[in-house]
């Protein structure tokens, strides 16, 4: 045996999963599951009718959370599909930097890794609020390892 220490650094996620299962025909409208691999809320689902080739179908139509694209998938009602353990979370705006945004976390720690919106809108929401010097909260969304800035509250002036 060694008298030198060794320190290990994991890469997995001790905490929650980013998924579970559900069975395809209890998801609904305005849920939310994986398809291809992407989180999506689901914006239509029809079923269709048991057949002569087996199970009856789930048709899901949704929309890709992080960057709006459509997609379907075609499932059989009694099996699982993967269902997104989704998080929001509202974070105070401390400094905007190019691209990235500093927040103040709950515990008041830093979080400086989440890039600016993409959205327009709410971008020049963001820079507007925050040169006039107003105490802006951000929501974020999560799933699947990906975050977002997607929603802003003006809480008052500094």
């Amino acid at each position: 045996m060694s008298d030198e220490e060794h320190q290990f650094e994991s890469k997995a996620d001790a905490g929650a999963s980013k998924t579970y299962p559900q069975q395809a025909g209890t998801i609904r409208k305005n849920g939310y599951i994986v398809i291809k691999n992407r989180p999506c809320k689901v914006v239509e689902v029809s079923t269709s009718k048991t057949g002569k080739h087996g199970h009856a179908k789930c048709h899901f139509v949704a929309i890709d959370i992080f960057n709006g694209k459509k997609l379907e998938d075609i499932v059989p009602s009694s099996h699982n599909c993967d269902v997104i353990s989704q998080l929001l979370c509202l974070f105070r705006v401390l400094l905007l930097c190019c691209v990235y945004v500093s927040l103040l976390t709950e515990n008041g720690n830093t979080k400086d890794d989440l890039r600016l919106p993409t959205d327009e809108a709410l971008l020049a929401q963001i820079k507007d609020g925050f040169a006039e010097g107003k105490d802006l909260v951000v929501s974020v969304m999560s799933a699947m390892g990906e975050e977002q800035i997607n929603g802003l509250k003006d809480i008052g002036k500094n």
